[in-house]
């Protein structure tokens, strides 16, 4: 397998990769079917969403069972082809481990509710009366964070759905359960695994109100998540150097980061953030819309770029996932110039240092659903907004403007394989509305044209491999006031490398320090650029990557 730190991730949502039983609902044999495509656009891991036993209020985020397939996707047998001829392509499977909490179906917490003592203890339940809970956290869903269970006069914590109870990670059960899962799949073959919301785990040993915000600051990087993390690994060999882990950190700080990756820490090999993914946030919210600042935008980039690097530690870089808008639609222009901003976002992530992970669907541009009725969303976030935006007073057209632009299922429509009316994801009747361009952008068309945005990732995913300095190189923040162009420069042993993106419509000239002339073009999105001296001309959403060997 190819070194993490050259290697590139695609995320699969299995719920809407690819259907072959026709049940209008992704499936393994699904994957399996596509696994040549993925080995053509030249990815190294396939980092699928959770498909374990879940009622699926979450979208499989609930487990109810973490060794049991949902038959929903297949059987184990299924998996077990699936890692093999994964395999077979050079190509490894990595999984999503859900340990911050349970479906309320899983074994563990039907005993709980049950009266047995020692299952209690695996979650947080309080002593209390009903209208009264023990904080007045927010749950990241919406609504009090605590929910009561009249028959046992307790309330259970839970950050997310009611359904998704927290796990007690203080109580070293459940930390034994965790890590004899991560070992069953481990034995399966598994060597990539991606922790959800990891650094929410470890809970204050007193629970507070919290008069400044919505109770995050209680337990977002824990007091002891460093040592929970050091001790799942050791215990489990996840430090290996044949395994690939990553942890999701939620509003987490660049020195957490460096402590989760850096290799003496014998934590994990990477993490995600999403300090840049909430730009367009209005004072924070992600319920109230405004256009996206740039000038941030390029700040945070660079900060965590510098940052993680002077501390040795190793970043996802990413822009899309199951989570998140279509960046096309929100930082692109997915009208006339879709192909040239797909390339140019692209062009920004796949020259950073750092493992870059791409989205099913980001690769040939696929935007957002643009979803007029609220009987067309699925996710449980998306609907429950939808009831406490109208309570809030707001009026169902701004509501609906809203979820167009925030809703997690502009990312989770079935992908578009070609232009038929499913968009040829499914023969019966898909589980969520596929998105109508399916006829305009999809994989059929991608892989005739030669000038994709699917060749453009090849290119940039092969680059990563074939040159050192993009993934090992040092990082250079340049044209920092610009308020239209990002740039930064990469280095390592007199080696240079200079990467530049036009993040709005209209041309623009930058000058900057050197002499480009005798520099190479590695990858443009515009066939031609225009280079003269010191000055670069990009034209709208225009990106390239330069290069001298020194």
């Amino acid at each position: 397998m190819q070194n993490f730190k050259k290697s590139c991730v695609y995320q699969i949502y299995p719920k809407s990769f690819m259907d072959i039983d026709g049940d209008g609902i992704g499936d393994l044999k699904g994957i399996i079917e596509k696994l040549d495509y993925l080995k053509k656009l030249g990815v190294d891991y396939l980092w699928l969403t959770p498909f374990f036993l879940s009622p699926q209020n979450d979208n499989g985020y609930d487990i109810e069972d973490y060794c049991r397939i949902d038959p929903l996707f297949g059987t184990m047998e299924d998996l077990d082809r699936l890692i093999s001829e994964a395999k077979d392509r050079d190509m490894r499977l990595m999984l999503d481990m859900v340990f911050n909490h349970t479906s309320t179906r899983h074994e563990w917490f039907q005993r709980a509710l049950a009266g047995e003592k020692k299952y209690q203890d695996y979650y947080f339940f309080q002593n209390g009366t009903a209208g009264s809970p023990p904080t007045n956290w927010q749950s990241k869903f919406g609504g009090n964070a605590w929910e009561y269970v009249e028959e046992l006069g307790k309330y259970y914590l839970h950050l997310y759905d009611v359904t998704q109870a927290d796990l007690n990670w203080e109580n070293r059960d459940v930390r034994e359960e965790i890590k004899n899962v991560i070992r069953f799949w481990k034995e399966k073959g598994i060597r990539g695994f991606r922790f959800d919301v990891i650094n929410l785990v470890s809970k204050p040993t007193v629970f507070e109100d919290d008069e400044e915000g919505d109770g995050r600051r209680f337990y977002t990087d824990g007091p002891r998540i460093h040592e929970f993390l050091r001790e799942i690994v050791e215990d489990t060999g996840l430090d290996a150097e044949d395994v690939v882990t990553v942890g999701e950190m939620s509003s987490t700080t660049i020195d957490h980061c460096i402590r989760y990756t850096d290799p003496k820490e014998k934590q994990l090999k990477m993490c995600f953030n999403f300090h840049h993914l909430k730009v367009d946030y209005k004072d924070g919210d992600k319920w109230s819309l405004m256009p996206y600042d740039f000038g941030r935008l390029k700040k945070i980039f660079h900060t965590w770029q510098e940052g993680i690097a002077g501390g040795n530690g190793w970043n996802a870089v990413f822009w899309c996932n199951h989570d998140q808008p279509r960046a096309v639609s929100r930082f692109g222009d997915d009208g006339i110039y879709r192909k040239q901003s797909a390339k140019m976002l692209a062009t920004v992530i796949h020259g950073m240092r750092g493992t870059p992970f791409i989205y099913q669907g980001e690769e040939i541009g696929m935007t957002n659903a643009c979803f007029t009725d609220i009987s067309q969303y699925r996710d449980v976030e998306s609907l429950n907004y939808f009831d406490i935006l109208k309570e809030q007073g707001q009026k169902e057209e701004d509501i609906y403007r809203i979820l167009k632009e925030r809703s997690r299922d502009n990312a989770r429509t079935p992908m578009q394989w070609d232009g038929t009316e499913n968009g040829g994801f499914t023969s019966g009747t898909p589980w969520m509305i596929v998105n109508k361009n399916c006829r305009e952008i999809n994989v059929k068309e991608s892989l005739s044209d030669p000038d994709s945005i699917f060749t453009y990732y090849q290119k940039l995913v092969e680059l990563r491999k074939q040159y050192d300095i993009i993934s090992d190189g040092s990082y250079e923040p340049v044209l920092v006031d610009n308020r239209g162009i990002m740039s930064y420069k990469r280095a390592l042993y007199g080696e240079k490398l200079l990467v530049f993106a036009n993040f709005t419509g209209q041309e623009q000239t930058v000058k900057q320090k050197e002499d480009l002339g005798d520099w190479e073009v590695l990858l443009s999105n515009y066939e031609s650029i225009k280079i003269f001296g010191d000055r670069v001309t990009l034209e709208p959403f225009g990106a390239v990557i330069l290069h001298r060997r020194g």
